[in-house]
């Protein structure tokens, strides 16, 4: 039976990876609907060659140049978060790849899960900002959840050798960045081109800052008590420069299941598209005599303070983690344009959550206010500080 997929933010790394494995699956994989924000011209080409049923530009301002480059279609073009929305709980469609970056694809993520659809999640914010939102509808709709991002993909693979009660501590992987093993005087004043420097991942700016920051981490523990419905006390962190392991489960006797392959997302990628099944696929298999050793080293929390602040905003729940992921979005950001040091982002998000009042049982309003808040205290903090 064909498998119709939606692909949220369809021109990112995610996206263009997710169209390669799809292609190479063959016929029983199809795109039905495509979306981007900005990127008109690869979408065009994207539409042209998948011919999707939909297409989606959440930016309304690029949406007359993307009918221009696309021409005569029989694609149904939709703008805006509602095209995103429209993209994400289509009929025709069966797994949604949600890769969009930042709080925007929230609504349509859960439109989705309101629909019954198979997520594939590969953006932290559905299940960072609203995990408990989310997965509550997923179990009223049967919508099932599976993750792409290596690390949590990873766990997940490794959680099919047993039950999830019997789990004594998911192990998330940490490459440790460019700043792996540097002291706090050392990163104090480091520059842009340093900071994305990453050792192993070729990623996105945003996503590489993350790393540097162990604010991926961050961000993966609250991902994780969400998506294996795991207490914070058994996730735990582990620095793995190798990046060959992408984690491991510790199940209660003792036995320790780790999954690995090289630095390429195509393979959870394909992992979530085909689950319950495995097939060939376009990742180049790993030989571990050319790897030769593997390392592993405990993070320094003081350093790398985001990884501690992870840990409390994931125990404190509600709106706390909208703050800690929208501050953080907002500081990189500056950091990115040269206006703030690196220390300084880390400081911000403090800053943020040390002032805000976290609201409990909290309503998609709630979060996405908290969110806009989160912002708004970015900028009062840099204005205080010019």
């Amino acid at each position: 039976m064909t498998k119709r997929i939606a692909i949220l933010g369809s021109t990112g790394s995610i996206g263009t990876n997710a169209l390669r494995v799809i292609e190479a699956l063959g016929a029983d994989y199809k795109v039905a609907a495509l979306t981007a924000h900005n990127n008109v011209e690869l979408l065009a080409e994207q539409v042209k060659k998948f011919k999707p049923k939909v297409a989606a530009v959440t930016n309304p301002k690029k949406l007359d140049a993307f009918k221009k480059l696309l021409g005569e279609t029989e694609t149904e073009i939709h703008s805006g978060n509602e095209g995103l929305e429209a993209a994400a709980s289509d009929r025709d469609v069966d797994i949604v790849i949600a890769a969009v970056v930042g709080a925007a694809g929230l609504e349509a993520i859960l439109a989705a899960a309101k629909a019954g659809k198979i997520l594939a999640i590969a953006n932290k914010e559905p299940l960072v900002i609203a995990g408990a939102l989310l997965t509550k509808i997923a179990k009223e709709t049967g919508a099932k959840i599976l993750p792409v991002d290596s690390e949590h993909s990873a766990v997940f693979q490794a959680m099919q050798a047993g039950d999830a009660k019997e789990v004594n501590r998911i192990i998330l992987t940490a490459s440790g960045g460019p700043f792996r093993g540097a002291t706090k005087e050392q990163i104090k004043n480091a520059t842009i081109e340093q900071t994305l420097a990453h050792p192993t991942w070729n990623m996105g700016k945003k996503i590489t800052v993350d790393s540097a920051t162990m604010m991926n981490k961050a961000l993966e523990i609250i991902e994780a008590k969400w998506l294996f419905d795991m207490p914070v006390e058994k996730i735990e962190v582990l620095v793995h420069p190798e990046s060959i392991i992408h984690s491991m489960v510790e199940f209660v006797d003792g036995s320790v299941i780790a999954q690995m392959s090289g630095p390429d997302m195509c393979l959870p990628i394909q992992y979530a598209l085909t689950f319950p099944h495995r097939v060939k696929g376009i990742t180049k298999h790993l030989r571990l005599e050319e790897i030769g050793s593997l390392t592993f080293e405990k993070p320094d929390m003081e350093v790398f303070k985001a990884l501690k602040m992870g840990y409390e905003v994931a125990r404190t729940g509600g709106t706390a983690a909208a703050v800690f992921n929208a501050a953080n979005e907002a500081a990189v950001k500056e950091f990115l344009e040269g206006k703030i040091k690196f220390v300084n982002i880390v400081e911000i998000i403090e800053y943020c959550l040390n002032k805000h009042k976290v609201k409990t049982d909290a309503t998609l309003n709630d979060l996405l206010s908290a969110d806009d808040w989160a912002r708004n205290e970015v900028k009062e903090w840099l204005n205080r500080v010019r």
